[in-house]
């Protein structure tokens, strides 16, 4: 008798397990990714006549090169996102401009309305707004987002908005982000939509409170829009650190944290001034996903 008892509970007990696996297994529709979709449009081109700006030595003396100046909307089932806004609008339709300096010659073809357009949206449909950094070639068109949340580093925040900038003679840097006033600061990363597919990555160095853009895209995988952490694609093989930066450790060491994160997560990277990877990207309204 104990030994039938003992086959009927070894029996119930199997079938539990089997059961509890069964039911542990989750189902497609719980482990698939939600679809996020890349629109990429242009903010513009900067024609940069002192390359050597852009490193520490002098690498680039008397060479010159022309920049591309993207931004972005990612399309999440939960919200859209703009990453970056290009020049100012100012310059559309006009004629390319030199600044005093004769470092840069900047020029922008088309308004964020009328590109927006093209994916049937407008401002009121995008919920964020996101800037690599607050340098004038990626706030072009921010204050045409002052109904978007602007998710900003705390470091990038204070800086921009600080009484040296806002009464110095770079006032134009505050002047392109004040009509921003639904701020969310953040100190670090930032999971956008809580499921990991756009995620803010705090690399500060080229600006206090510079950082970068990782998505995880059903058809193209895992990819990473660099910002300004290099511009060209020599300065991502050499380390090499424009000119300009704010802070050339914090730089250096933002290098190795995105290298790290990159090859971990086997992520495509993006250079978003390389003309080249522009052009590998379609254009709005064509999308990745």
């Amino acid at each position: 008798m104990k030994k039938v008892v003992l086959v009927g509970l070894i029996a119930v007990l199997s079938f539990s397990c089997k059961q509890a696996k069964k039911e542990a297994v989750p189902t497609v529709a719980e482990v698939q990714k939600p679809v996020v979709k890349l629109y990429t449009f242009n903010g513009g081109t900067v024609g940069v006549n002192k390359l050597e700006l852009f490193s520490q030595d002098t690498t680039y003396q008397g060479q010159t090169k022309e920049f591309a100046d993207p931004f972005y909307v990612i399309s999440h089932p939960k919200g859209n996102l703009m990453w970056d806004a290009g020049l100012p609008e100012m310059l559309v339709g006009q004629d390319p401009y030199t600044d005093p300096s004769g470092a840069f010659t900047v020029s922008r073809q088309d308004s964020v309305l009328h590109q927006l357009k093209s994916i049937g949206m407008t401002p009121d449909d995008v919920q964020y707004v996101a800037l690599s950094h607050t340098h004038f070639d990626h706030t072009g068109h921010a204050n045409v987002m002052h109904k978007s949340t602007w998710l900003v580093q705390g470091s990038e925040y204070d800086m921009i908005t600080s009484d040296e900038i806002r009464n110095g003679e770079n006032a134009g840097l505050y002047e392109a982000i004040k009509e921003l006033k639904n701020v969310k600061k953040l100190e670090g990363d930032y999971d956008v939509f809580g499921d990991g597919t756009v995620v803010i990555k705090s690399m500060p160095g080229h600006t206090p409170g510079h950082q970068v853009l990782y998505l995880e895209l059903v058809e193209h995988g895992p990819l990473l829009l660099t910002g300004d952490l290099y511009h060209l694609y020599e300065n991502r093989e050499y380390k090499r650190v424009p000119s300009f930066n704010h802070d050339v450790d914090q730089t250096l060491a933002s290098m190795d944290a995105f290298e790290a994160f990159a090859k971990e997560k086997d992520a495509k990277v993006y250079l978003q001034h390389q003309k080249e990877d522009f052009n590998k990207m379609p254009k709005a309204p064509e999308y990745l996903k």
